[in-house]
C-alpha cells in the first residue's frame, strides 16, 4: 500500500509517500480502507518532535480517517467487511491507503455523511465535546465564546453548543470565516482582528460576560479572556503555541477557573460516550462536519503547513 512515512522528526518535508507492506488485523483489530484522512494540528506537533508524546520512528502520521472495513481480526463482531466507518486513532497511522485499528478506535459512519466528513470527526469533534461538557460543564441557557470558531474544532464546538441550547458567540479573522461560523449556528459572530471585539462581546452580554470560553490560542488570548468571563466562569485551553503573562487577580474577582485539556487524557469510558453522542448528532443532522479542503495524500507536507495558518475554514483532509 501507499503511506506517508516519517523517518526523522522535523519540517513538513520529512513526510514522504512510500510503498509499505499491507497491515493484517490480529485478534480484536480492524483493517480500514482509507477514503479520507483528517489533518490535525497535533499531527504537526508530533511530526516536528515538539509534542510531549513522541512517536516511535519510523511511523505513519494521522489519527482520524474514514472509509470501509477491509477485514476484521478474530473476536471482532461489531464490524464486518464493507461497513462504513470512521476512526478515532489508528495503530498504523491514518495517512495511508489502509489503517490498522483496535476495534474500539472504529465507529459507525452514518450513510448521510461523506468520507471527508467522517475524517473530520475523531479529534475535532471529540475535543470539542470534551471541552464543552466534560471540562466546561456547559448546560442549556449558558453562554459560550468559541475562539477560532471557523476551524475544525471551532465549527464542531459551535454545532455542539447550539444543539445543546447554549447562546453561542464565535470569532473568526476573515469575512469568509465569519460567514461560516454564522452558518454553523452561532448567535453572534465577532472579528477577533478588531481591537474592540471584546468590548462588543461585553455589550452583547449586557456587561455580564460569558460563562465559558473555549480557547484555541491561549498564548495570544488567555489574559484577555479572563477579563470577559462571567462570575464563576471557565476557560478551557484547547490550543497553545507559546507563553503568556496573566493577572491572577482577574481570576480571583470572578472565582474563575482555567482548565487545560488534551484528548489523550480521556478515559475509555468517556471516549465511548463521546462517540455515541456524536453518532446521534450525525444521524439527526445537528452535527454537520465542514470539510474546507481536500488534498491528495502525497501533499501531506502542504496540508501540515496549511493547518497551522490563520483563517482556517473547516477541516483539511487527505485523499489516498
Amino acid at each position: 500500500m501507499k503511506a506517508i512515512v516519517v523517518r526523522q522528526t522535523g519540517a513538513p518535508d520529512v513526510m514522504r509517500l512510500e510503498t509499505v507492506p499491507d497491515p493484517q488485523p490480529a485478534a480484536g483489530q480492524v483493517l480500514v480502507r482509507v477514503r479520507a484522512a483528517g489533518v490535525n494540528p497535533v499531527d504537526t506537533y508530533i511530526r516536528s518532535g515538539a509534542y510531549a508524546r513522541a512517536a516511535g520512528l519510523p511511523y505513519t502520521p494521522g489519527l482520524d480517517a474514514a472509509g470501509t472495513v477491509e477485514a476484521v481480526g478474530a473476536g471482532v463482531t461489531a464490524f464486518k467487511a464493507g461497513d462504513r466507518v470512521y476512526t478515532a486513532g489508528a495503530l498504523t497511522g491514518a495517512y495511508a491507503e489502509l489503517a490498522l485499528c483496535e476495534a474500539g478506535q472504529v465507529h459507525r459512519l452514518p450513510d448521510a455523511c461523506s468520507f471527508g466528513q467522517g475524517a473530520a470527526l475523531g479529534v475535532p469533534y471529540a475535543t470539542a465535546y470534551r471541552a464543552l461538557f466534560h471540562k466546561g460543564r456547559a448546560v442549556a441557557g449558558r453562554t459560550v465564546l468559541v475562539h477560532g470558531a471557523s476551524g475544525g474544532v471551532g465549527t464542531a464546538a459551535v454545532q455542539l453548543a447550539r444543539a445543546a441550547g447554549l447562546r453561542v458567540f464565535g470569532t473568526a479573522g476573515s469575512e469568509a470565516g465569519r460567514k461560516l461560523v454564522a452558518a454553523q449556528g452561532a448567535h453572534e459572530v465577532l472579528d477577533h482582528r478588531d481591537p474592540e471585539y471584546l468590548k462588543r462581546l461585553m455589550e452583547l452580554t449586557g456587561g455580564r460576560g460569558v460563562d465559558l470560553i473555549l480557547e484555541m490560542l491561549a498564548n495570544v488570548n488567555l489574559a484577555k479572556d479572563l477579563t470577559v468571563l462571567a462570575q464563576f466562569g471557565r476557560v478551557v485551553v484547547i490550543g497553545n503555541r507559546g507563553t503568556i503573562e496573566i493577572n491572577p487577580r482577574d481570576t480571583m474577582m470572578r472565582d474563575a477557573t482555567i482548565l487545560g485539556m488534551t484528548l489523550f487524557n480521556v478515559s475509555p469510558a468517556e471516549l465511548a460516550s463521546i462517540h455515541e453522542a456524536l453518532f446521534a448528532g450525525l444521524e439527526n443532522g445537528t452535527l454537520r462536519p465542514v470539510v474546507g479542503k481536500e488534498l491528495p495524500l502525497a501533499e501531506a507536507p502542504r496540508a501540515h503547513e496549511d493547518v497551522l495558518k490563520a483563517g482556517a475554514l473547516g477541516k483539511i483532509v487527505l485523499v489516498p
